[in-house]
């Protein structure tokens, strides 16, 4: 038997939408004072013009939570940047942030820093936005690349804010921090927010959320079966998306009407979980 296309999946539950996807728009994302209480904490301190961390396990709603950051920042007032961050160096991270704000990413090093630093300037005084720069997976930065963000952030002797810098990162990000080398990148962050792994009923609630969103009119994991994605998953919202999606994908192949444990547990032995 051959694997139901995404169409069969919908037709078999009576879906509006594939549930478990990355595909999500922010006003359907999922609520909870897990998320809105740290991105509270963000917004107001990139409101403020200062500096943020935010440290969250792999699979744990980090970027998602980036993108409603981003969202709540108006175009009228700030100018946002996202930049995924791999292990550059101090030069490469450089030509990614000016590329990131429609400059030419060539030059040297010093170069760079300096050109960087006009154009937030001039976005700032010129333009009046306030510049947000996003660096996802910081936790993958070089010290001696993430120690450069004290000085791109420094304006007048340090006496203007001019450019607010949220590193986004898992749990290495905090022990990199933590660094002696780094405590002038450290001393700049004016907030750290964190987030962690769900709990067994907001791992239910979650489930029940993600399915609500895709027109599902009933259950489709009885609490036996959201019990065995807790289990499973533990809580990490990647893991939870792809089990429950498997566990659908094997439900229509046997024709039944929902996802029991037995198919949780069928689907888990399919991924990499």
């Amino acid at each position: 038997m051959t694997t139901p296309t995404n169409a069969d999946i919908r037709s078999h539950f009576g879906l509006t939408a594939l549930p478990f996807t990355r595909e999500i728009p922010l006003d359907q994302r999922w609520r909870s004072p897990l998320f809105d209480e740290p991105l509270g904490h963000l917004e107001t301190t990139v409101c403020d013009r200062m500096s943020a961390a935010l440290v969250a396990p792999a699979g744990a709603g980090k970027t998602m939570l980036l993108r409603t950051l981003r969202e709540r920042l108006p175009e009228a007032r700030y100018h946002v940047r996202y930049v995924k961050v791999t292990s550059l160096s101090q030069r490469d991270l450089c030509r990614e942030i000016a590329a990131a704000l429609g400059l030419e990413p060539s030059g040297t090093y010093h170069k760079l820093v300096r050109r960087l630093q006009e154009h937030l300037e001039s976005i700032a005084t010129v333009d009046g936005l306030r510049c947000v720069l996003l660096l996802d997976e910081s936790h993958d930065m070089r010290p001696e690349v993430l120690a450069i963000l004290r000085i791109l952030t420094n304006f007048d002797m340090d006496s203007r804010l001019v450019l607010a810098v949220v590193l986004a990162g898992q749990p290495a990000l905090a022990r990199l921090l933590e660094r002696p080398d780094l405590a002038a990148v450290r001393s700049r962050l004016a907030h750290v927010a964190t987030l962690r792994l769900l709990s067994r009923t907001e791992s239910a609630d979650y489930v029940e959320h993600r399915l609500a969103v895709a027109g599902a009119k009933t259950h489709l994991f009885d609490d036996r079966a959201k019990d065995a994605v807790y289990e499973i998953a533990r809580g990490n919202l990647r893991a939870i998306d792809h089990l429950c999606r498997k566990a659908l994908e094997l439900a229509a192949l046997e024709g039944a009407a929902a996802a029991s444990t037995n198919l949780v547990t069928q689907a888990r032995k399919l991924l990499l979980l």
